[in-house]
Order: structure tokens, then C-alpha cells, then sequence
């Protein structure tokens, strides 16, 4: 294995795995023990420590995909590796738009204890991660039937 595909995969794991823990195991437990206060507070708190690992993740998937497209672009690259890049480009301006917009607007609203205006912004980054989660899981399966890992 290239170190190229060993580091592109290992940010897609930190990247999608970290979404999906935080979708369907973080989000529905803090809604139910915690109030607007601290949940706005923990979220914020959570996306500070997580959105770094995402930036580096994203830059790692980036080269390493682009480096890995360029070893085989004399062969011809495959249908699953465009479609590949392609989602990976979608996700990365997605993450982009969360980081520069809602997200700034929750810390923010979380600083001047304006709890409804991180509740419309939260609703907003959650609705957007749920959108990058699905079409992370997504690209995961286009890689492995283009592959043929499951023949």
C-alpha cells in the first residue's frame, strides 16, 4: 500500500467517522440531557476540537487523491475515481461553507449567550453534516463496487 492511499484513507476516517459518531451518537443524546445553554456550548466546544482534524483531513484527502490520480492518469482514470473527486470536491466546499458560515455564527451566539440564534445555526450545521455524512457514506460505497472489492 502507497502512503498516499494509506493517508487519503486514514483522513477519510477521521473525517466521516468523526461525522457519523458525532450525527448519530453525540447529537441525539445532547438534545435529550442537556439545554439549549449547554448544548449550544458543548457543540461549539466539539466542533473547535473537531473542524481542525476535518481541515487537516481535508487537505490530506485532497493531495493524496490528486497525487494518486496522477500515478494513474496515463492508464486512464476509472469512472469510480472521478466520481470519487467529484463527491470529495462537493464535501470539502460543504465543510467550507459550515466552517465559515454557520459555525462562526454558533460561536458567536454561544459568546453573547444568544441561545436562539445558536439553535437556528446549530440546526443549520446539522442539516448540512447529515447532507456531507450521507454523501461521505456514499463515496465509500462508489469506491468499493468501482473496485470490485465485493466481487
Amino acid at each position: 500500500m502507497s502512503l498516499s492511499l494509506l493517508l487519503h484513507v486514514l483522513s477519510v476516517v477521521i473525517w466521516v467517522g468523526g461525522m457519523f459518531f458525532a450525527y448519530m451518537a453525540l447529537r441525539p443524546v445532547a438534545a435529550i440531557v442537556l439545554e439549549p445553554p449547554q448544548r449550544l456550548t458543548l457543540w461549539a466546544g466539539v466542533f473547535g476540537k473537531f473542524f481542525p482534524w476535518v481541515w487537516a483531513s481535508v487537505v490530506l484527502v485532497l493531495l493524496t487523491g490528486l497525487h494518486m490520480l496522477m500515478k494513474i492518469s496515463g492508464t486512464g482514470i476509472p469512472h469510480y475515481a472521478l466520481a470519487m473527486l467529484v463527491l470529495g470536491v462537493v464535501m470539502m466546499l460543504l465543510f467550507a461553507h459550515v466552517f465559515f458560515a454557520p459555525y462562526k455564527k454558533l460561536k458567536r451566539a454561544v459568546s453573547e449567550q444568544n441561545w436562539k440564534a445558536g439553535g437556528a445555526a446549530l440546526a443549520q450545521i446539522r442539516m448540512l453534516i447529515g447532507i456531507n455524512l450521507s454523501i461521505g457514506l456514499l463515496t465509500i460505497v462508489v469506491v468499493i463496487l468501482g473496485r470490485g472489492f465485493l466481487l
